[in-house]
């Protein structure tokens, strides 16, 4: 297929969640089949097409372990620590995860072949059988990844064809010389080499794609293009909602963890500082017994030999009790230490938990936006839809009614109508002017200065750009607009 290109979009993390490696693995129940299928466009009937490949053999997806589970296992078998074990919040890159892919049309080739598929929503594809090509495709890339970076660091290697565009999801562990090196192996120095680096390995993964007919397109780290559908990019705000959600539920564990270790922090201060105190007071008693006794001595009454024991016995009291005092007050600062600690973190955990709420939120908002504004879409194009069959059943009279009318024009000439709005929205009124007299429309008559009024708010000055444009496109006089 001429113009076929290749996607590789390029993501590390702090880890993967559990949400991610359901989504990966497809270890959903019911209910989360009908909840994903609510969000992105998933095909059941075409789950069974999903595979893995471990160590270069296609293999069906082993959802017995999640990806976690199974870069826990990697880690262990090979005697490495993961860096993030143990924080209240991950702070070290030892995930990364790519998506392999490449043009819609190419991949559905290499996929499903020439057999037909129906990728409408709830459309039943149980018939379709996966190509021997797409298996092969996916063994290409996985060599190409174990020759970069090793096959003992691919915690998973998962290909889905459920979803709209075939592709492989890679989640690598940046291991080099038994440790995590995620800047040495990826970041370099600085964002110029790190830059060069993603340029070099999207110029590498063409070579493996020669063979497919996909060439070297654009990769994410150049361009900042997300390479998603309109429902593929809802899915991820939803993923990140999900994990936003899942680390808030983490940090709120992890909140009443420490006010557990707060409260017996508190107690062991408290105890503490009750013992010094107590010492302090006998130190003081004894140092008041000795010095009564240095007085007798010294004014010659009694026995001279018995005041000497006791003062003998005395000092070894006093000197037992010092160093209990010197032992409690170091473990005292010890943990006043601890107990600052501790609330500081309590502090920072709940700070950051504030923080995850608001991304939550503007997450939630901005797929409520997006959903908002495709439910508009839809909506006027069934309404032009609609008006179009409902004026090819009216005669001409009834017709003639809507001449003039901007639902005619979106109807006639819908996509024009909204180019020659946007222009004028942008205050490109010259280019609006050729645009309409250039597709069939005769410009605008009117001699009055064209512009947005200071007052004019954006949803006022949109409907006025609609409205001119509607006019700008129809027919020049004595021209006649085809219905």
């Amino acid at each position: 297929m001429a113009n076929a290109k290749q996607v590789m979009d390029f993501r590390p993390s702090k880890g993967i969640t559990t949400a991610q490696s359901n989504e990966h693995q497809r270890r959903w129940t019911e209910k989360g089949w009908e909840r994903a299928m609510s969000v992105g466009n998933y095909d059941p009937t075409r789950e069974h097409l999903n595979f893995e490949i471990r160590a270069g053999k296609v293999c069906p997806i082993d959802k017995t372990r999640s990806i976690p589970e199974r870069m826990s296992d990697n880690l262990l078998a090979r005697g490495i620590k993961d860096p993030n074990a143990g924080l209240a919040e991950p702070r070290f890159r030892t995930v990364v995860n790519f998506i392999f892919g490449g043009s819609r049309e190419r991949m559905h080739e290499i996929a499903f072949g020439s057999q037909i598929v129906n990728f409408d929503k709830g459309a039943d594809n149980s018939h379709v059988e996966r190509c021997k090509d797409i298996e092969e495709w996916a063994k290409d890339v996985y060599s190409f990844v174990c020759g970069k970076y090793g096959e003992e660091n691919i915690a998973a290697f998962i290909v889905h064809m459920d979803e709209l565009n075939p592709h492989a999801h890679c989640t690598l562990l940046p291991i080099r010389d038994g440790k995590f090196a995620y800047k040495q192996i990826f970041a370099g120095k600085d964002k110029y080499e790190f830059s060069a680096r993603m340029k070099q390995l999207h110029s590498d993964f063409s070579e493996v794609n020669k063979r497919w007919g996909m060439s070297r397109g654009s990769s994410i780290s150049e361009t900042g293009a997300k390479h998603r559908t309109t429902e593929e990019y809802r899915r991820h705000l939803s993923e990140e909602c999900t994990n936003i959600e899942e680390q808030v539920v983490q940090h709120k564990k992890a909140l009443s963890d420490l006010k557990v270790e707060i409260s017996l922090a508190e107690r062991r201060v408290k105890g503490l500082t009750s013992m010094v105190d107590n010492l302090r007071k006998a130190k003081a008693e004894k140092e008041y017994q000795l010095s009564a006794l240095e007085r007798t001595l010294q004014s010659h009454q009694g026995d001279t030999a018995a005041i000497i024991a006791e003062r003998d016995r005395l000092e070894k009291e006093l000197a037992s009790i010092q160093t209990k005092l010197e032992d409690k007050q170091d473990k005292l600062r010890t943990a006043d230490q601890q107990l600052e600690a501790l609330k500081r973190d309590m502090d920072a955990i709940g700070e950051r938990t504030e923080e995850l709420k608001g991304e939550a939120y503007k997450y939630s908002r901005e797929i409520h936006s997006n959903v908002d504004v495709l439910l508009k879409d839809v909506m006027l194009e069934t309404l032009v839809r609609e008006h179009s069959v409902r004026l090819g059943e009216m005669g001409l009279s009834e017709q003639s009614r809507f001449d003039g009318s901007l639902l005619q024009s979106l109807t006639e000439q819908g996509s024009e109508v909204m180019h020659c709005a946007t222009l004028l929205f942008l205050g490109m009124v010259n280019d609006a002017t050729t645009f309409a007299e250039t597709h069939g429309g005769g410009g605008s008559s009117s001699d009055l200065k064209w512009g947005r009024d200071d007052d004019e708010d954006n949803r006022a000055w949109a409907r006025r750009c609609m409205m001119m444009a509607s006019k700008m496109m129809r027919p020049a006089s004595g021209k006649k607009q085809k219905r």
